[in-house]
């Protein structure tokens, strides 16, 4: 019986198996070129694509001069529903929110870049979540989110004009105030709509995240649009999370 020749394919899930069994660890390096030619009696350039494929599926990557390595995940567990309901825990004196709060539970620790604030005329999607004209001014807040010195968020958020204008909002500062700047400010929220898709990142994504040299990482967008009174929107929380360093989380309480 003739054995069929290995493929870039047939190699690269067999080297994925091996990382699901956990023949080979996150970090390991895998064999090199010539070694991995030798096992599967396979050319040198069957084997370059094979590993080029378990870099597009996000498995292994590469360090220049080094060779491949398998990935290593280490990811945040992120919980949505723990934010802005029930006994929040925003502190102005050491400067946590949520967000921080949640991180540092897990004995980790979380810095969020200086926001950059901008009015500027409101995308379609933006337009849409906030119940605007397409190109009403609304007001940006864009930061980025890093646990243990690395990124691991980008949370944007968009106001109204009327609703930022005047307030901590508009300062180019990480702002903390008890029970949340929007309710501190006279805009409450009543409810709240989450939103999550799962994509791959855009080319800006893919900067602000320094997600260049890991292609085949998607990402989870969630979106938090908040009302206010009349059920007006007030606010709208893009949070990109790359899909290697977050792990989300939901849990609910059932009536009884």
């Amino acid at each position: 019986m003739t054995t069929k020749p290995a493929t870039a394919r047939s190699i690269a899930d067999a080297v994925r198996a091996r990382i699901a069994d956990g023949v080979l660890h996150p970090g390991d390096k895998l064999p090199s070129t010539k070694q991995l030619a030798a096992e599967f009696d396979a050319s040198e350039l069957v084997v370059y694509r094979a590993v080029a494929q378990l870099k597009e599926s996000g498995h292994v990557v590469a360090r220049q001069g080094l060779g491949a390595f398998v990935r290593v995940y280490d990811p945040l567990l992120w919980n949505p529903g723990e934010y802005e309901r029930g006994e929040r825990r925003d502190d102005p004196v050491t400067n946590t929110d949520d967000w921080k709060a949640q991180v540092r539970a897990q004995g980790r620790e979380p810095e969020q870049s200086i926001p950059q604030v901008s009015i500027e005329p409101a995308p379609r999607e933006i337009a849409q979540w906030l119940r605007l004209e397409m190109g009403t001014p609304v007001v940006a807040r864009r930061r980025l989110r890093s646990v243990d010195g690395k990124a691991v968020q980008l949370a944007d958020s968009w106001f109204p004009v009327e609703v930022a204008q005047s307030t901590p909002l508009m300062e180019e500062r990480d702002v903390t105030m008890k029970g949340g700047i929007l309710a501190a400010t006279g805009n409450p929220q009543h409810r709240i709509r989450d939103e999550l898709d799962i994509r791959m990142p855009t080319s800006a994504e893919i900067e602000r995240l320094g997600l260049l040299n890991l292609p085949g990482t998607p990402v989870c967008q969630h979106v938090r649009i908040g009302f206010g009174a009349d059920d007006v929107p007030v606010r709208v929380m893009v949070t990109i999370a790359p899909g290697d360093r977050n792990r989300i989380v939901y849990e609910m309480e059932l009536g009884r």
